[in-house]
């Protein structure tokens, strides 16, 4: 399915909808629909994602790529959106938290976080979630440790490391 808009539409950052000078087309790949957009060419991924398409999922945390609460996947793997210029993405598979699953289908990472009580205040939960979807697919050791280790690049300001942890483990048992 192609989405396409006016790219007036899509231009959030100047008053009078018009593009500004310098502003450069792009079709972004993102949970399976292409956009076409007219974008600032020094726009983050994140600011994209949130601003312009309005997947808000995706949380804008420290803007330094510190707190992984922007963790998306490109061609399968994790990244921090606030760090990558949307540009770079063209051509790319982009899946955001919403891409992941829905109310009445959750992926099984979802569905453990949900059981285990893996957030409290739920902003950083989206990246979470994304980083631990992608640490099913890499290498990582069966300890705890070694979970805590691959998930380092997300913070939880609420201290619900001990039930994250325990949600990662039940989904990566299931196999």
């Amino acid at each position: 399915m192609i989405v396409t808009r006016d790219p007036k539409e899509f231009f959030v950052d100047d008053a009078d909808g018009e593009a500004p000078e310098g502003a450069i087309d792009v079709a972004l790949r993102v949970n399976g629909q292409t956009f076409d957009l007219t974008i600032d060419p020094r726009t983050t991924l994140l600011d994209v994602l949130r601003e312009t398409i309005g997947l808000s999922g995706t949380k804008k945390g420290c803007d330094h790529g510190q707190c992984g609460a922007c963790t998306v996947h490109v061609n399968g793997r994790r990244i921090n959106a606030c760090l990558t210029l949307a540009a770079m993405h063209e051509g790319d598979e982009i899946m955001t938290i919403e891409g992941l699953g829905t109310p009445g289908d959750l992926h099984p990472m979802q569905q453990a976080f949900f059981e285990y009580d893996g957030y409290q205040c739920g902003y950083c939960t989206p990246g979470q979630i994304m980083s631990a979807v992608a640490l099913l697919g890499e290498p990582c050791g069966p300890a705890d440790a070694d979970v805590k280790e691959l998930m380092s690049g997300n913070i939880c300001r609420c201290g619900a490391y001990p039930n994250i942890v325990a949600a990662i483990q039940s989904v990566r048992q299931q196999g």
